[in-house]
């Protein structure tokens, strides 16, 4: 197996929507990944494709979503990780744990002090996320979701003065409730 992480090229929406659609139970994913793509929120090479053998086979996506810090009024831009995808029959084979390497080391060369998402903290924990709370970021989750499921990783540019509530853009309605 010839495993390639690359950033995805507008050719690459139809295999990505196939990816995303395969992954998860229902399209919602899949409009969200086109709803964020056509959004201001958008980090064009902060959304990877992960090839085996020429065939698009795992994508991941960072984009942009808000954080209120209620304490000084203050918002700002964050990185967010959401979502990621690998084809069924490749689950199991490192491709979602490199994708999720390969996004955030980029995302710490554009020195961005964090990336949060919603996922599972077994899987996150492994590659470095650790649970939002205790770092004061706080994100609403769905409601089948434990309260670790906020997840955050750390990166360089990390400064302990970030801290806030999440505010997800309008691409997020819908993905967030199953």
């Amino acid at each position: 197996m010839t495993l390639l992480i690359r950033t995805e090229r507008p050719r690459d929406a139809d295999a990505i929507r196939a990816v995303v659609e395969d992954a998860f139970p229902t399209d919602a994913e899949a409009r969200f990944v086109d709803l964020v793509r056509a959004s201001p929120n958008f980090i064009e090479e902060l959304s990877l494709v992960a090839e085996v053998d020429g065939a698009i086979v795992g994508h991941v996506m960072v984009s942009y979503v808000g954080l209120h810090d209620e304490a000084t009024g203050t918002d700002r831009r964050i990185a967010c990780l959401a979502p990621l995808a690998v084809l069924l029959e490749h689950e199991g084979q490192g491709i979602g744990s490199q994708l999720v390497r390969d996004v955030t080391a980029r995302a710490d060369s554009r020195l961005e002090p964090l990336v949060v998402l919603q996922g599972d903290p077994q899987f996150y924990g492994r590659l470095g996320f650790e649970w939002a709370f205790p770092l004061d970021i706080d994100m609403d989750l769905p409601e089948w979701a434990p309260r670790e499921a906020a997840q955050v990783l750390r990166l360089r540019a990390y400064d302990p003065s970030i801290r806030g509530h999440v505010v997800y853009p309008p691409a997020f309605e819908g993905v967030t409730e199953h």
